[in-house]
């Protein structure tokens, strides 16, 4: 009996034989997440507690078989994709609730519990969980925690990192690890938590998060504002953030996103001339939103600006923010494949990224679609192509590149919110020293020493 099958059969008597499947059918459905590519697991496990996950780690130690944890597979940097001879660990079955405590804003969940599920729950007592990452509806908290995901409400309220108050996980020797407080303040040694917290899987798996929460705001209104030309539309987004009011959300559209959600019906309404989109959202008390928004309005206000609509009945809310939600499956309707890029600059740094993009686009013959979360400078830039054409990706690989270095020559950052996973990889070098990537692989080596958790992620090759 090979290694692999030892491995198999003492997991199939560990958690079932229903959760512990080798059968091709069920490996197929696990063999990818967002991302292009796909490799066969030789199993799926399906653990129900953290004593399992435990177990599961124990047993991979012994029979020296590497562990992708997985979400809901909704990454697109291959964070949650299977390596060869793999087993991935599904926390699908891991939604229980633990702890809730209204009164602390305060609530424990499984790491398999969908996120939009926890923002509904405490809904319901005035109280919200800020990070908002566009998968919400589907994706799970596990996955959020591994790659500190962030969206739209990022630019006021921060990230998934900034809301964790404690963590339980396995490290890689199969030892519990339990990080944090329960209070909002706590200085008692090293902060494991933010450690673990971006960590993509490649410390420790962790089983069950402690969560801060946060008064819902009173009410909120929407902006959008249409600009003739990027340039103009950058310098708003730096005038917004200059200002005394920090929106609550501030996303920007190019005008190849525009042209894209313009094919699927939306933003019909804009000047035809239209280069550039703002959605700005502001929330708080009742008695401030009229404030805001006229503070938001005067920063909007100046070379450029075509129209600005505002809105803070919900219906209208939600068809102003109509070309925005629209531009997921417009881009996909666009080409076979889409390469996602999440860079951050300074916001000061927008117009010359995008200006950069432009120059990438023409000079590689590429087509590009940038929009994002341009309040925090965080750009989505989407290389649409055809995997099958080698020519063209060979192209769009040189335009990655550049796009990457323009990035960092900008002061900016490879990943926002996405992570590396191995998708990006082999670049986080041109970012990280020698030094602070040989410290960090240490790091790793102290929490996983067999190096079975989500190897070939994060970090470039030895």
């Amino acid at each position: 009996m090979s290694d692999i099958d030892q491995a198999i059969a003492a997991l199939r008597a560990a958690l079932g034989p229903d959760r512990a499947c080798d059968d091709r059918e069920t490996r197929e459905l696990y063999d990818t997440d967002d991302t292009p590519g796909h490799c066969l697991p030789v199993a799926v496990l399906f653990p129900h507690s953290h004593s399992e996950v435990q177990a599961i780690v124990a047993l991979a130690r012994r029979h020296h078989l590497p562990l992708v944890a997985r979400g809901a597979g909704s990454g697109n940097v291959g964070g949650a994709q299977p390596v060869p001879g793999s087993a991935v660990v599904s926390f699908e079955c891991m939604q229980r609730i633990l702890e809730y405590v209204p009164a602390e804003r305060r609530i424990t969940v499984e790491a398999g519990c969908i996120t939009g599920a926890i923002q509904d729950r405490v809904a319901s007592d005035g109280l919200f969980y800020p990070p908002d990452p566009g998968s919400s509806p589907y994706c799970r908290i596990g996955g959020n925690l591994a790659m500190n995901a962030a969206g739209p409400h990022a630019v006021k309220y921060g990230v998934t990192r900034d809301y964790v108050l404690g963590l339980r996980a396995v490290t890689g020797t199969g030892e519990t690890l339990c990080t944090g407080v329960r209070t909002s303040k706590g200085v008692v040694g090293y902060d494991l938590t933010r450690l673990l917290v971006g960590s993509e899987g490649t410390l420790a798996l962790i089983t069950e998060v402690s969560l801060r929460l946060l008064p819902m705001p009173e009410g909120r209104a929407t902006l959008r504002a249409a600009f003739a030309s990027t340039v103009t539309a950058c310098a708003a987004v730096a005038r917004i953030m200059a200002q005394s009011v920090t929106p609550s959300a501030l996303e920007f559209m190019d005008r190849h996103a525009l042209d894209a959600v313009r094919k699927m019906g939306a933003a019909t309404d804009l000047p035809a001339v239209t280069q550039a989109l703002l959605l700005i959202e502001v929330d708080g008390d009742r008695a401030t939103l009229v404030r805001q928004v006229e503070a938001m309005r005067a920063a909007l206000a100046g070379t450029g600006l075509l129209r600005c609509d505002d809105a803070e009945d919900p219906a209208a809310i939600a068809r102003l923010w109509q070309a925005r939600k629209a531009l997921s499956p417009a881009t996909k309707a666009m080409a076979p494949l889409k390469i996602n890029e999440d860079v951050v600059v300074p916001v000061t740094q927008l117009a010359a990224l995008l200006e950069a993009i432009e120059d990438i686009a023409q000079h590689q013959n590429l087509q590009i679609v940038s929009f994002g979360h341009a309040g925090n400078g965080n750009l989505h830039v989407n290389f649409l192509v055809d995997p099958s054409d080698a020519e063209l990706m060979a192209r769009a690989r040189e335009g990655l590149r550049r796009l990457f270095r323009k990035v960092l020559a900008l002061g900016g950052t490879l990943s926002g919110e996405h992570g590396i996973g191995s998708v990006k990889r082999d670049f986080v070098a041109l970012e990280l020293s020698p030094e602070s990537l040989t410290l960090q692989k240490g790091i790793r080596r102290l929490f996983d020493p067999d190096g079975i958790l989500n190897p070939g992620k994060l970090f470039p090759a030895d």
